[in-house]
């Protein structure tokens, strides 16, 4: 069946299917009240998707969010759980990593965490865009909700949510005395959390809180040369705010945050012969040391000028760095061997202006970035007793200014009309040098001996600029029905390769351009039966140009990498979510989502070498190769489907029983096929039950995560070859946990 076909029975499908709703909770305080009434409705449901309250039936974006109190419910223990029941969304830690992000919405996304590389959807802190995706796995401790947008949001969020945005918002200070929080739970692989939170308000116009949490957990596996934990889990987490209301236009809140993540190095589980029988075991000898420490500040500031206006401010700057070290080979000789250090720091200033004026809403507003990122790795091939050092910086600059307006032509109609300006300015330095020894000098080998020139080294600027609309319309069919069809554009800027090698590629001292989606969209939203079945659906259709595609290969005794704008791919789909109030106990929801991704044109580099038939030139050259690629982490359909029943007991205490299942199809590593990477189509199974007294001050609850002990692969390295090793291997996510916790409020 070919793809136009499809999309036009996805069509049929998302119009007649009336199941499929969003459980978001609001933003703002006030709306925050509201939707803790669990409200049943669409239009009962409160977001800030496009920075300000809305009703999410008003709301023409597919958006999902979901609050923190169902995430503890569920005992979600970070924000990679959000992936098991929202639509075309990968949410994964970084293959090598304990708590870097990668994320991919419908199809686009970024693979490589590398320093330099901008990802694909972007993450928010409380509206603080964070341009680095390391120590980004955040934990679910002090959070209000969760928003994930899905398609591009180029008018209103930052920089480079070509794929869409994700919004993690803490909790404001809504207590009028002293009151405090602690969470204790203790479960498999010897797992001990602690959270401790509270709430102390000085006066009516001054009040601050602070939450500590402390996660501990045994390694899912070991590593088997050297006794020491694999995948365990050592962080430790701290956030603080002030918030002060000198007048009751007036309102500011200093925050700030800390994570020190000093898990061990994770090294995967090599998947080539000889291999250890366990996923989660290991032989490497790299060394397990790993630190990873990220922290914030932020300064947040609203004034009310008029009914009609208010005018917010958010400054921010955050540092972080990474010290580790992957295990290529995952044998106890430096085979192949990565020891790796990063370094970022970033500020941010952002001024808005809201404006509500009966019929006519939206905002504007300018937006700065001053963000470095540097780093330097060793690629040890260590049977050439030979170090490849690759190191280097990016200093991006980015300016922009934005609007957003919706305008009221009828109770029924609504137009909304936005765009953004963006200039970005890069400054790349890149340095790669080849040694004699295991290790070069900056890891620590003063022994070692330069061989030849730098294979490259260079400093060079460039300037990317684009403006990118968005229009939509809303139409209310009725109160308890809204359509809605969109159109809009994303960007993400250029960049330089920090791993190009200009002997072998020349061109990687030009740098790659920037990539764009352009999106069509059309959703419908509403309820049924007397509001107790709530819905949202929708279709999209994408246009992917100048796609940036990392290919990492071996290239004689080192490892050489391509970044190019491969060329265009098209991305269609369908998505749905619903939740049925059955009776006055039970509720189910459920959720689906159709990705039907292909590559237009993917034009890979093919080096000069003997194995080099394709090229008529000395040089390399680039061959549409798009019908041998495949998008990764993007499998064809994904959906779930859960339940909540509660039992209210005489005494007034309650007990919920929340089971789910959730399914991913079969998907890529990589764009290329890796046969011993791949991960073929699963189901996760779920279940928690928790107790909460009649005051709700106290509950209890005991969670299991893949009862089903489900071995799935979330991401992998693949570098066969005599010379590296063999060296193929692969990051599982976590086997069947249980886990029980204890919260009191006081």
């Amino acid at each position: 069946m070919n793809r136009h076909v499809k999309c036009a029975l996805l069509a049929g499908a998302a119009w007649g299917v009336l199941a499929g709703a969003s459980v978001a909770q609001d933003a703002e305080a006030a709306a925050q009240a509201a939707n803790n009434q669990d409200a049943a409705t669409v239009d009962d449901i409160v977001v800030t998707a496009r920075r300000r309250a809305e009703s999410l039936q008003d709301v023409p974006v597919a958006v999902t969010a979901v609050s923190g109190e169902q995430l503890e419910a569920r005992g979600a223990l970070d924000i990679t759980e959000l992936a098991r029941s929202t639509p075309s969304l990968t949410l994964n830690a970084a293959r090598g990593s304990n708590s870097t992000l990668i994320s991919f919405i419908r199809g686009v996304g970024q693979q490589d965490p590398l320093w330099g590389f901008d990802p694909g959807v972007g993450l928010y802190i409380d509206d603080v865009y964070v341009a680095r995706p390391q120590a980004a796995v955040l934990d679910i401790f002090d959070v209000e909700r969760v928003e994930v947008l899905r398609g591009p949001q180029g008018t209103l969020y930052g920089r480079n949510t070509i794929g869409g945005a994700i919004k993690y918002v803490t909790s404001r200070i809504d207590a009028d005395e002293p009151e405090g929080r602690i969470r204790a739970s203790y479960g498999s692989y010897n797992q001990r959390d602690v959270i401790a939170s509270a709430q102390l308000p000085f006066s009516d116009e001054f009040k601050v809180s602070a939450a500590l949490a402390r996660y501990l957990r045994d390694g899912y596996g070991k590593n088997l040369n050297t006794g020491n934990e694999h995948y365990n889990k050592d962080v430790t987490a701290f956030r603080a705010s002030a918030e002060w209301t000198p007048t009751d236009s007036l309102f500011f809140r200093l925050a700030g945050d800390l994570v020190n993540d000093d898990s061990n190095a994770r090294h995967g589980h090599r998947e080539f012969a000889p291999s250890p029988a366990d996923p989660y075991d290991t032989n490497a000898g790299a060394g397990d040391k790993n630190r990873v420490q990220t922290r914030g500040v932020s300064l947040t500031g609203e004034w009310e000028m008029s009914d009609l206006l208010t005018f917010k401010s958010i400054t921010a700057y955050r540092d972080g760095f990474t010290r580790g070290n992957i295990d290529f080979d995952n044998l106890p000789g430096p085979i192949l061997d990565i020891p790796a250090a990063y370094d970022d720091d970033q500020f941010s200033q952002e001024f808005q202006v809201l404006v509500s004026a009966g019929r006519l809403n939206g905002v504007a507003g300018v937006f700065y970035m001053d963000a470095n990122a540097s780093g330097a790795f060793d690629t040890v091939v260590g049977l050439a007793n030979l170090t490849t050092l690759t190191s280097g910086s990016v200093a991006t600059k980015s300016y922009a200014a934005f609007a957003d307006f919706s305008y009221d032509v009828t109770d029924a109609l609504s137009v909304s009309v936005g765009g953004r300006f963006t200039k970005d300015e890069k400054e790349g330095t890149v340095f790669r040098q080849q040694y004699l020894g295991i290790r070069s000098p900056y890891f620590g080998n003063n022994a070692a001996v330069p061989l030849g020139a730098p294979r490259t080294n260079y400093t060079r600027t460039r300037e990317f600029e684009k403006f990118t609309p968005r229009v939509s319309v809303n139409y209310k069919f009725g109160p308890d029905l809204t359509a809605y069809a969109s159109w809009g554009e994303g960007f993400k800027s250029g960049g330089f390769d920090m791993r190009g090698d200009a002997v072998l590629y020349p061109a990687t001292v030009n740098g790659y351009a920037p990539e764009t989606v352009e999106t069509y969209e059309i959703g419908l939203k509403g309820s049924l039966l007397d509001r107790r079945l709530t819905f949202a659906t929708a279709i999209f259709d994408s246009s992917y140009e100048d796609q940036q595609i990392t290919t990492q290969y071996p290239a004689g005794t080192t490892i050489a990498s391509v970044v190019d704008n491969v060329g265009s791919s098209s991305i269609r789909g369908w998505e749905f979510e619903g939740r049925l109030r059955a009776t006055s106990a039970l509720t189910i929801n459920a959720s689906l989502s159709y990705i039907d991704a292909q590559f237009d044109q993917f034009l890979a580099y093919i080096p000069t070498g003997p194995l080099n038939t394709t090229c008529p030139t000395a040089v390399g050259c680039f061959v549409d190769v798009s019908s041998q690629r495949d998008f990764q982490n993007t499998p064809e359909w994904t959906g779930s489907i859960g339940a909540t029943y509660n039992w209210f007991m005489e005494n007034g205490s309650s007990i919920a029983f929340i089971p789910s299942v959730a399914y991913r199809g079969a998907y890529q590593q990589f764009e290329t096929a890796a046969p011993l990477l791949d991960q073929g189509a699963y189901w996760m199974y779920d279940a928690s039950i928790v107790w909460t007294s009649s005051d709700d001050r106290l509950t209890f609850g005991v969670h299991g995560k893949n009862l089903g002990d489900e071995r799935y692969k979330v991401g992998g390295y693949t570098f066969p070859g005599a010379l590296t090793g063999d060296s193929i291997i692969g990051f599982y996510g976590p086997p069947r946990t249980v886990t029980a916790t204890l919260g009191l409020k006081f």
